[in-house]
């Protein structure tokens, strides 16, 4: 699969998210979207990413952005780091990497020599046509939902 890009249309997928039901990308249009990928739930840089964007989501909120962390845990496990943490952002469940493949985010990674496929902490914003607008690969969390927050304020 090519590589996507700014300016590209977001690939639409359909998840199911923490508190139940499912979420479908196709229905937000209209508002810009922050999809963060990130690789496991209750993990030292998971849980710093998604308590800064869950400190900022009011403000997301008030300008009318959607902001939605990914990632291959299943619904269980998000609905117990949510609560855990007092999350305010939703979480989505990708147990078969379809879409974590789809936005080039499910690569080989490599830990004490040893190689694994895992997720690749990686955030895109989509703006209100569903194209997308801006790519943070290899994200670090420090700062990074405040750069996120002050682009999306952009579009």
């Amino acid at each position: 699969m090519a590589e996507l890009s700014p300016g590209a249309p977001a690939p639409d997928f359909s998840l199911p998210s923490d508190g139940g039901g499912r979420i479908d990308l196709s229905k937000l249009r209209g508002k810009p979207v922050v999809l963060f990928f990130y690789p496991k739930d209750d993990t030292t840089g998971c849980t710093a990413e998604s308590i800064a964007f869950s400190a900022l989501a009011d403000q997301f909120e008030a300008d009318g952005i959607v902001v939605l962390g990914l990632s291959p845990d299943p619904v269980r496990k998000h609905d117990r780091f949510r609560a855990k943490h007092d999350l305010k952002v939703r979480l989505l469940s990708d147990e078969d990497h379809q879409v974590l493949e789809a936005y080039g985010v499910w690569k080989e990674k490599s830990m004490y020599g040893r190689r694994y496929m895992g997720v690749e902490r990686t955030t895109f914003l989509l703006d209100r046509e569903g194209r997308i607008a801006e790519i943070w690969p290899k994200v670090k969390v420090a700062g990074h939902a405040e750069a996120v927050l002050a682009r999306a304020k952009e579009l």
